[in-house]
């Protein structure tokens, strides 16, 4: 076998535990026997319309067996896996697809409409369709049934290109961060070595597949070391709770608001979770009381950072390190460096706040067509900019402060949002916030919060306000307050700044009145400039 990619993994896999169970969905199952050949004939199939090295294969749709299949029967003939995000409008889907130029959409069920019109826009020579056959969309499982089962023979090596994510257009159009065989796999390696996955895993996978962490923090590595994944294609806090009982599931990866919906459940306090090993927390900073309601229930939440250009893992807390390291995002992972930088290039000391930057095998080969964002991307052509703010303790361990673009000035001073709504959130009425700053004739800007209180909470401005004074210094306290109903947030859970300030810059100020509206747009794909881990 010449393949060296992950297009090669369920069949060097099927070689060792042809048997064992590899993917669960709904009432489904597929060994690992299973999905190498459902692999190979796919691969066939997509060859029988063209598609060889180098092109493009988009996959639209929520968790599913076919989501995995395309991306390895894309990697089996050296083609790249484009997956998009459900909750983008065609417009933005039409982009997509012309900016990677894919070749081939397969979609799910739900997803016709937005498809059709996205392949049009986009000229998307073939369709395929999940759900059976659609106008001139040929039926997925029929396309199987039809297919080959002798396994292509590609050559296809670690460097060669293997997916392309798209970061959200918070500052423009999104981008494509091209992910390379060699960087999943050093990826993959990374949170094998760092999570202790077993061999008998049974990784729950409800966070969205076409976000990053889902699929590279969860999924691929279980695959690779043959465990089972159980894939959910929505979150419902019930049902997870419901199958990490039947499933009897030892791994999750999830965003702090699923973990939150999680212990807010009225059977939590009795649910069956002995199961569990490893809780993974990313997207965001995780809340102490987050971490103090799972410690209740004896389990243990790591926590981790990363972007969409690192694959996305960059930092790790492992568990044993959560209590007494609460609310760092931990040490580099093992085959990661990682650097906090100052505005002069020179690196922070403990305590001090600089920039992160990020290299190893894992970070991207670059933005896809767009040399001039590659190399502002990359410090001195090595160094990956992650355009976050972080300090660290005299051990090493990172904590992050904020973005450098979220940062803003009060009267010469650097306000920070994150740790503003770090300490908003330990008022017990507050169930999220997002703080920016506004326009000020006498400071330049000041802070402005916006917050969603919690079911049955009574809360005012004057209140929650009044909570930071003696908790933070009297500039960074805001001097309006927003109560609204939600925030928007992006598809794997993180709040969408941007879309915040956007909706609340013009909005009420510190008379605590209800503005704008509570389902704002989601604002985006993977992640806002690079989908942080928190």
């Amino acid at each position: 076998m010449v393949n060296r990619g992950i297009g090669s993994w369920p069949a060097r896999r099927a070689r060792r535990s042809p048997d064992r169970v590899a993917v669960v969905h709904d009432e489904r199952t597929l060994t690992y026997r299973e999905l190498a050949e459902r692999v190979g004939r796919l691969a066939h199939a997509l060859r029988e319309r063209g598609v060889g090295r180098g092109d493009r294969v988009a996959y639209l749709g929520p968790n599913h067996p076919a989501f995995l299949e395309t991306l390895f029967a894309a990697g089996v003939l050296g083609a790249v896996f484009v997956p998009l995000n459900i909750r983008l409008a065609a417009p933005e889907l039409a982009y997509n697809l012309a900016d990677s130029g894919s070749a081939v959409l397969v979609h799910g069920p739900g997803q016709e409409a937005e498809a059709r019109a996205a392949a049009v826009e986009a000229g998307v020579a073939h369709r395929i369709a999940l759900a059976g056959p659609d106008g001139d969309a040929p039926g997925y499982e029929e396309l199987l049934a039809a297919a080959g089962t002798a396994p292509p023979d590609e050559d296809v090596a670690p460097e060669d290109p293997c997916m392309i994510m798209y970061t959200s257009g918070t500052t423009g159009r999104p981008k494509g961060a091209v992910l390379s065989h060699g960087n999943i796999a050093w990826n993959s390696v990374n949170v094998l070595v760092d999570t202790d996955l077993r061999a008998d895993e049974v990784a729950l996978v409800v966070a969205p597949l076409f976000h990053t962490a889902g699929l590279n923090m969860s999924c691929l590595p279980t695959l690779l070391k043959g465990g089972r994944v159980v894939l959910l294609g929505a979150f419902d806090a019930d049902r997870v709770l419901e199958v990490i009982e039947e499933r009897r599931v030892t791994s999750m990866f999830g965003v702090p608001t699923m973990f939150d919906a999680l212990a807010a459940r009225p059977r939590w306090a009795t649910a069956d979770l002995s199961s569990l090993r490893t809780l993974n927390c990313g997207g965001a900073p995780v809340p102490a009381r987050t971490l103090a309601a799972y410690r209740d229930r004896g389990l243990a939440v790591s926590q981790g950072y990363g972007m969409t250009e690192a694959s996305p893992g960059v930092l790790f807390l492992d568990r044993e390190r959560a209590a007494d390291r609460a609310g760092s995002a931990g040490v580099p992972h093992f085959f990661t460096d990682v650097r906090v930088v100052r505005p002069d290039g020179r690196d922070a000391g403990p305590g001090e706040r600089g920039e992160i930057l990020v290299r190893g095998p894992h970070v991207m080969t670059g933005y896809w067509r767009r040399p001039e964002d590659t190399a502002a991307a990359f410090a001195g052509g090595r160094w990956l900019r992650t355009g976050d703010v972080a300090r660290t303790d005299g051990d090493g361990y990172a904590y992050l402060v904020d973005r450098v673009k979220d940062m803003f000035v009060s009267g010469g001073e650097n306000v920070y949002p994150a740790e503003v709504e770090k300490a908003l959130l330990t008022h017990p009425a507050v169930a999220e916030c997002a703080v920016f700053g506004v326009p000020d004739p006498v400071w330049g800007e000041v802070g402005r919060a916006v917050v969603v209180p919690r079911s049955g909470a009574r809360a005012d401005a004057e209140d929650l306000l009044g909570h930071l004074r003696g908790r933070l210094a009297k500039y960074k306290i805001p001097r309006s307050l927003v109560l609204t109903d939600a925030l928007p947030r992006t598809g794997s859970g993180k709040i969408v700044k941007h879309v915040v300030r956007a909706l609340y810059t013009d909005g009420p100020g510190s008379d605590g009145t209800r503005g704008g509206p509570g389902s704002a747009p989601d604002g985006g794909s993977e992640n806002d400039g690079g989908s942080r881990r928190p």
